[in-house]
């Protein structure tokens, strides 16, 4: 008889097997195990017909009794169960203890299917012949907007035409510890607590000290607004009572 293709479905994998019908049980169960992780004493396997009904491939004698005598049919699936204790299974998601490989740098750059021998052939990135050129232009772009905001440190500002996110602005300039970023970078202290750093990031101090309160943000020059904006009075438009 033919080969069989069918589903091997068990705890840890599945995968599509052909499975030929002149195996005995015992012959499928060890041809399982390394399939599943699962010894052949510990399965309990069943099968799954179109019709989705289950039926336990099992026998007296699993030496003699052969598949041919269950309805195997393409694309079934064959369940695979683990009767062992949880304790006395294998955890095949912990890698905890999986000795982990790093390709040094210099056989990376060797290989010919990489991402980055992609990037080479394609010129893109730093492989870009123009790259140096287009990086001078976006600095220069913010540098153009920082000018034309008339963005300087000390002067009063609100963030992304949010009245309510007004502040100082105390920094201008790059910052390195955001990943990717060139050109400059506006830092404002909020009046209000509602920023994302304390004037901090990554490590590295642009302005005041450290605070559990939360009033500084950095965010690029177009987003700022410079003008006269005072500290908002939440108590000014209130009547007296």
């Amino acid at each position: 008889m033919a080969d069989v293709p069918l589903q091997v479905i068990s705890e840890n994998s599945t995968s599509e097997r052909r499975i030929t019908p002149s195996w005995s049980i015992t012959q499928l169960k060890r041809k399982l195990e390394p399939i599943t992780g699962i010894p052949p004493s510990s399965q309990r396997i069943s099968l799954k017909t179109a019709s989705k009904e289950s039926i336990p491939i099992e026998a007296a004698d699993e030496d003699v009794v052969l598949l041919s005598n269950f309805p195997l049919s393409t694309y079934a699936e064959l369940h695979v169960i683990d009767t062992r204790p949880a304790s006395a299974k294998l955890n095949f998601n912990d890698t905890s203890g999986v000795e982990k490989y790093i390709m040094p740098p210099e056989e990376y750059e060797k290989k010919s299917d990489s991402v980055l021998a992609w990037k080479k052939a394609e010129k893109l990135g730093r492989f870009n012949p123009d790259a140096p050129s287009l990086e001078k232009a976006k600095i220069d772009a913010f540098e153009l907007e920082v000018r034309s905001r008339g963005i300087e440190v000390g002067k009063r500002c609100r963030v992304g035409g949010d009245d309510t996110r007004r502040g100082e602005v105390k920094y201008v300039g790059e910052v390195k510890e955001i990943p990717g970023s060139i050109g400059a970078w506006v830092g404002v202290q909020l009046d209000e607590p509602v920023g994302k750093n304390d004037g901090s990031i990554g490590g590295t101090r642009y302005w005041g000290t450290e605070s559990t309160l939360k009033h500084g943000v950095f965010v690029r020059p177009e987003r700022v607004e410079v003008g006269e904006w005072p500290v908002l009075n939440d108590l000014e438009d209130m009547e007296e009572i």
